[in-house]
């Protein structure tokens, strides 16, 4: 998929990202029933991800990236994100977080980025490890218990 690019998040793909529903287990990353309004928070970095100009996914950066439980600090940015629903397992994963990371990288210039996955979730911690993302420690979620795993990737200087 060409043309992949990150943008402001606007009122609509905040409401198109409210209505996403993922199948068991993944359903841990639903976004259905979030608050368009709390998406759009500045606070919480979301950003939409596009493919020309149809919303495929989204990426944030900071306190939306982090699942209670773990001890978060300022040694990385934290960041996270999803595909449509319809779009996961069909490889563009690597691409997108790809493009993620350099917004990222251009946009907040961190030290590092640091991802939470659900342990269960061998796809994208194969596809954060392929881009350079190393496991140092794993936790169970403060909510429900559910394990997660935490990957750091540091950033050249």
């Amino acid at each position: 998929m060409l043309g992949i690019r990150i943008v402001p998040l606007t009122r609509a793909h905040a409401e198109d990202l409210a209505t996403w529903r993922y199948e068991p287990p993944y359903d841990v990353y639903d976004l259905a029933g979030a608050e368009p309004d709390e998406l759009l928070e500045p606070e919480l970095g979301f950003h939409a991800v596009l493919a020309e100009e149809r919303l495929i996914g989204f990426r944030s950066y900071g306190p939306d990236g982090q699942v209670p439980g773990w001890e978060y600090d300022d040694a990385a940015l934290d960041t996270g994100g999803g595909l449509r629903p319809s779009l996961t397992g069909q490889g563009l994963g690597r691409a997108v977080i790809r493009a993620g990371l350099e917004f990222g990288r251009a946009t907040y210039a961190p030290p590092a980025f640091r991802v939470t996955v659900a342990s269960f979730n061998t796809r994208a911690r194969r596809t954060v490890e392929s881009l350079g993302f190393e496991r140092v420690g794993s936790f169970a979620a403060r909510r429900d218990g559910r394990p997660f795993d935490v990957l750091v990737r540091p950033e050249a200087r």
